[in-house]
């Protein structure tokens, strides 16, 4: 989000909204200006590395030992009794999670121009934030539908077998979309967003994750080995896009071992003072903003 004096108080309502929009992409896209920068991305670079070979080696083993009595196991497809395991796995279906992000991105940004000067930080704090959350997630799932094309692993029963190994390969097919989990990616891409903003919020959202992942398995819509590659591309994928905002300062800062921390953090209690016309923390910027 923009910066409040980029606001110009004696503009329209709507021009102001407009500008604030495009300020906020300017932002996004500028060049990135952070000191430690060099020192978070060696450090990111080896996290990604490690966290691959490990998950990979999982999900090489969970194909070959897992996948196919793990399905076997799971009740047959359109069981009656699944239909609160339907309800529960919509929550993590990246079209309902990206659109409701949207829509708080856009009551952030119809909201900027008409409060005053100091609520104004506090909301553009916030729509930072959530600006890194929706863009982890869409990114990860854009990606994710890539990978599920050039891959092509049927889905569990596709061919009539449980058979882990069926795959056609750059068929863009529904029945053949299986890995990564699209799911997964969306849960916890989302989960992992949420909780480098909010790290208080890190139990629930694994919790959230981890939720959506096992409907998925009940509902035969994945192999285990999926939801786990699916999580892993949601997880890189917001590191990454974490890492893109900390060198250019916004949302995050970069501590001296190189370690990506948020800025100036916007909670609830920051929300109450903004409705109560209170100065909030987040205008004095007291965490490093090296």
């Amino acid at each position: 989000m923009p910066s409040k004096s980029g606001i110009d108080e004696a503009s329209g309502y709507f021009v102001n909204v407009m500008l604030v929009i495009w300020l906020s992409v300017v932002r996004i896209l500028r060049s990135p200006s952070h000191s430690r920068r060099a020192d978070a991305a060696r450090r990111l670079s080896r996290r990604l590395l490690l966290l691959t070979m490990i998950v990979a080696l999982l999900i090489i083993a969970l194909m070959f030992v897992v996948d196919a009595p793990e399905i076997r196991l799971m009740p047959p497809r359109g069981t009656a009794s699944l239909w609160p395991v339907k309800i529960i796995t919509d929550f993590g279906k990246s079209t309902y999670v990206l659109w409701f992000l949207a829509a708080i991105l856009l009551l952030v940004a119809v909201t900027i121009p008409i409060v005053h000067a100091r609520a104004r930080t506090v909301m553009i704090g916030l729509g930072t934030h959530f600006q890194y959350i929706f863009l982890s997630v869409a990114i990860a799932v854009l990606v994710g539908e890539v990978v599920k094309g050039i891959v092509g692993r049927g889905r569990p029963f596709v061919g009539g077998h449980a058979n882990p190994f069926n795959y056609s390969h750059f068929s863009w097919n529904e029945a053949y979309a299986s890995f990564p989990s699209g799911h997964a990616i969306t849960s916890f891409a989302l989960a992992y967003a949420v909780s480098s903003v909010w790290p208080r919020l890190r139990l629930v959202m694994f919790v959230y994750a981890t939720v959506i992942i096992a409907s998925r398995l009940v509902l035969l819509a994945h192999h285990p080995s999926d939801v786990v590659g699916g999580a892993l591309l949601g997880v890189l994928v917001a590191m990454i896009v974490r890492q893109w905002f900390a060198a250019r300062r916004l949302g995050f800062t970069i501590q001296q071992n190189g370690e990506i921390v948020p800025l100036g953090g916007v909670g609830i209690s920051d929300l109450k003072r903004v409705a109560r016309g209170a100065v909030a923390p987040y205008e004095a910027g007291s965490p490093d903003r090296r």
